[in-house]
């Protein structure tokens, strides 16, 4: 080997160049792959696995059991260190490079970085069907991970080791690039992973890729400077790009000076502190009353680093002020674009500081800040309302477990959920007190996400209270990451809601016509219903099986004693309580577009359709 070569393997030298790859923004630097998650079989564990071992000197291992999970781990270490560190994932040819793609599809929704490292088939075709070989009949060099495609922001296959090369250095600009971000993908045939190759000694050097921070275009900047002085009753919109940018306290700054009022996303939620005079809590169909009214009426909706889903949006429907307009702070001039609006192209805290600076001495009429103050008020009394329990011996309902994860929870501990119906109930009812305490995952609103998460959140702010705040359903999906999480160490806390089935969708069945057809987890009846008794079915006594601490509550005031004792565990825990499936939660104050049989025979479904056709007519196109 000369000077300036190393002979490695493909894989080694993948592992190699990944330990030596940096992020920095605002002088802070980070490593851009903190540490790889596998699952090894055949494909991967001679070749990465091997590789793997060889460089735990420079390259942390974590040990999954499901392969979803760990892109979900990632996903969450990424969320929590604001995109500025990622980890990658490795897996097998076959069913465990599959399993990646929900875990991708998440990353990519929410616009947040993961390697992906499946094995893949022999490049050179010596062993040819293999175990767990997708045969094309006409495209031979199609792999089951082209499923991975359309879910990945980049995409190669490395046929070559000398093709790793470019590959890989444009995989870590996409996975630092804010506005490109999302899952990468690596496929790695098994053969060439044990290839050895003489690699340049340039390719292992420390390199940093610097997290750009772009400033608004002049011309951009001075017409949304104008939009906002003309505007009598503008709306802040704040989306998962104020915490990526870590633009909190630049939000801060342009509230406080401007009076404009800010609503959140689920994934912007916490961008202002709950009891900043300026924050209306979430907005849309699961937003505050305040939030919503003021949306109604808005003249200038400000959308700062959101993708206005139909969430947000209530499905077109929100935003009825003849005269309104909107203008997008985003760092994606894809984003910015939505909703044919005025567009800011930017880093958020850079722009909003510049927006700051450019309105000096501008402020929204006092009659304004007025309104919004008092509806935020008496928001804050629904709150405390669904919050608390008359009577601390009865069962719970799932506002007040709300309410008393709210008593016991400090400013920094970081709550996690994606699916099922807490996430409506957290984004009215939650009090976020820091930028990184509400992590919601409503882009893929992927089930199973919370526990895995926790490891990853956990992984990347060591010494954080994490909670992992799951249904029946949700647990039913992927509980397996527990035993991760005992063998890491990481104390999280899983608080676990046993409602006996899907109390969302059941909800929503409902409302559509569906009569809640095939949502509970009860035993079927004779006539073919699932209307018997609960399935006796002990989750407490299964996550006690992984290895957990299991706490059981079922008064309110066992479960303020089990929440605040699962705080001061050293290991992992869980709270387990049985709910009152009595609605406590406030309804919703704006509408979701979810399609009713047009024709149907059940009164039901009917009387649904009736519904759902006045709630369309309040669609609108805003062009």
């Amino acid at each position: 080997m000369s000077a300036r070569t190393r002979r490695l393997t493909t894989a080694q030298a993948l592992v190699r160049f990944l330990s030596a790859q940096y992020t920095e923004r605002d002088g802070v630097r980070r490593r851009l792959i903190a540490g790889t998650w596998g699952i090894f079989g055949h494909g991967n564990v001679a070749g990465i696995g091997q590789a793997l071992v060889e460089h735990t000197d420079v390259m942390p291992f974590h040990q999954g059991r499901n392969e979803q999970s760990m892109v979900h781990a990632a996903v969450g270490h990424a969320r929590q260190l604001n995109r500025l560190s990622a980890q990658a994932v490795t897996t097998s040819i076959g069913p465990g490079a599959t399993n990646l793609v929900t875990g991708a599809a998440l990353a990519t929704i929410n616009r947040l970085p993961v390697l992906l490292l499946p094995g893949d088939y022999f490049a050179s075709h010596a062993a040819d069907p293999l175990l767990q070989q997708l045969e094309h009949p006409v495209e031979a060099d199609v792999s089951v991970n082209d499923t991975l495609r359309p879910v990945s922001r980049y995409f190669d296959r490395i046929t070559r080791p000398e093709a790793l090369i470019p590959s890989a250095l444009q995989a870590m600009r996409v996975l630092s690039d804010p506005a490109e971000t999302g899952a990468v993908t690596l496929a790695l045939p098994q053969d060439v992973q044990a290839e050895a190759y003489d690699w340049p000694e340039e390719f292992f050097a420390e390199r940093v890729w610097y997290v750009r921070r772009p400033a608004p275009d002049p011309v951009e900047l001075a017409a949304a400077v104008d939009a906002i002085r003309s505007a009598g009753r503008p709306l802040v919109v704040a989306g998962g790009g104020v915490h990526h940018s870590e633009a909190e306290e630049a939000l801060k700054a342009f509230a406080e000076a401007t009076g404009i009022p800010v609503a959140s996303t689920q994934a912007g939620k916490g961008s202002l502190r709950h009891d900043h005079p300026a924050d209306l809590g979430g907005i849309g169909h699961t937003g505050t009353a305040v939030s919503d009214d003021l949306a109604r009426t808005a003249d200038l909706v400000i959308g700062v680093g959101t993708r206005y889903t139909d969430f947000t949006t209530a499905s077109g429907t929100l935003f009825q002020n003849p005269d309104v307009r909107f203008l997008n702070l985003n760092i994606t001039g894809f984003d910015a674009h939505k909703l044919a609006a005025r567009t800011l192209v930017c880093d958020a805290r850079t722009g909003l500081e510049e927006l700051t600076g450019a309105l000096a001495g501008h402020r929204v009429p006092e009659a304004y800040e007025a309104q919004y103050r008092a509806g935020k008020e008496r928001w804050d009394g629904v709150v405390e309302a669904a919050f608390r329990a008359a009577d601390d011996s009865a069962v719970p309902t799932q506002t007040q477990v709300l309410g008393a994860l709210d008593a016991v929870v400090g400013d920094d501990d970081v709550v996690i959920n994606a699916a099922g119906s807490l996430p409506g109930d957290l984004h009215k009812l939650w009090r976020a007190r820091s930028p990184r305490q509400y992590h919601l995952e409503y882009g893929y609103s992927c089930m199973g996400y919370e526990i895995p998460a926790a490891i990853g959140v956990q992984q990347a702010a060591p010494g954080t209270p994490v909670w992992a705040l799951v249904g029946d359903g949700t647990y039913l999906m992927m509980p397996t990451e527990i035993v991760t999480a005992v063998q890491e160490g990481l104390p999280l806390t899983v608080v676990l809601l046993q409602n006996h089935g899907y109390a969302s969708i059941g909800g929503l069945s409902e409302e559509t016509g569906g009569e809640r057809f095939g949502t509970a987890y009860r035993f079927r009846a004779a006539d073919g219903t699932f209307t018997g008794a609960p399935l006796p079915v002990d989750l407490a006594a299964n996550a006690a099986s992984l290895g957990m601490d299991v706490l059981r509550a079922k008064t309110v005031r066992e479960l303020r004693e089990a929440l605040a004792a699962a705080r001061a565990a050293d290991r992992p825990t869980c709270v387990y309580v049985e709910t009152d499936p009595t609605p406590t939660a406030p309804p919703a104050e704006a509408w979701w577009d979810v399609p009713v049989a047009e024709t149907a025979s059940r009164p039901a479904a009917v009387e649904a359709r009736e519904r759902y056709d006045r709630g369309a007519a309040g669609r609108r196109r805003h062009l």
